[in-house]
């Protein structure tokens, strides 16, 4: 599968079958996860085999049957959410090409005791649910590009494929608070503005890292440069 199917074919899944992940399996996770704390200076924690964290009053998002899941931790900033979204997606994406489902997970957790070290001065942002779903999950109504974005006949056609791209993106009770502004070109590279609007909800800051991700991914990285 590649990455483009992979966004196309991923939705949030929040229950789980009790089927342990393959040690390789585990194993390519972890590689993906320490190059993604390694560039995005994060305390990412995959977490196995463990029942405790989406079980109770706190799981009221309909989880059932979570034993595997990313903590993703990082030191305090301000762009601590958007480097959680940008980097977390991408091990969304991996895990969607193993054959896993996944959903971002804001709230409907609790900690526990001893399954992940959270340290001095960092908090944990979110968490990811991983595993082997009842369902593929289901598709959501998405906007169009020309909701979110400046695109026209005149903007690049990779402009085009990474807004589109983007759409795909999840965003917290599916906002897509997020619009992608094509800038024109400066000093010979293409230029772009990434911006997150406003939501009484929150998790704009995420999303937008999560729908850059996506928008790079379709577009290709070395097409532009954010600014």
């Amino acid at each position: 599968m590649t990455l483009l199917e992979a966004i196309k074919q991923r939705h949030s899944v929040r229950k789980y079958i009790h089927k342990p992940l393959p040690q390789d399996v585990v194993e390519t996770l972890r590689d993906k996860m320490e190059e993604c704390n390694r560039l995005g200076n994060l305390h990412i924690q995959l977490v196995t085999n463990e029942t405790k964290a989406f079980t109770g009053l706190l799981a009221y998002g309909s989880f059932s049957g979570v034993e595997n899941y990313f903590v993703m931790v990082g030191k305090k900033d301000e762009s601590l959410d958007e480097r959680v979204g940008y980097y977390g997606e991408q091990l969304v994406l991996l895990a969607q090409q193993l054959g896993l489902n996944t959903c971002w997970v804001g709230l409907s957790y609790r900690k526990v005791n001893g399954a992940y070290v959270v340290g001095e001065g960092e908090t944990i942002a979110c968490m990811i649910s991983l595993g082997y779903g009842e369902t593929q999950g289901v598709s959501h109504k998405i906007k169009n590009a020309k909701q979110v974005s400046n695109i026209s006949e005149e903007t690049p056609s990779w402009f085009k494929e990474g807004v589109e791209c983007a759409l795909f993106a999840p965003t917290a009770i599916n906002q897509q608070k997020f619009s992608f502004e094509y800038m024109g070109v400066k000093d010979g590279r293409h230029q772009v503005r990434a911006r997150r609007g406003f939501s009484m909800v929150g998790y704009t800051q995420m999303d937008l890292g999560i729908a850059k991700c996506h928008f790079e991914i379709g577009a290709g990285k070395e097409n532009f440069e954010w600014v």
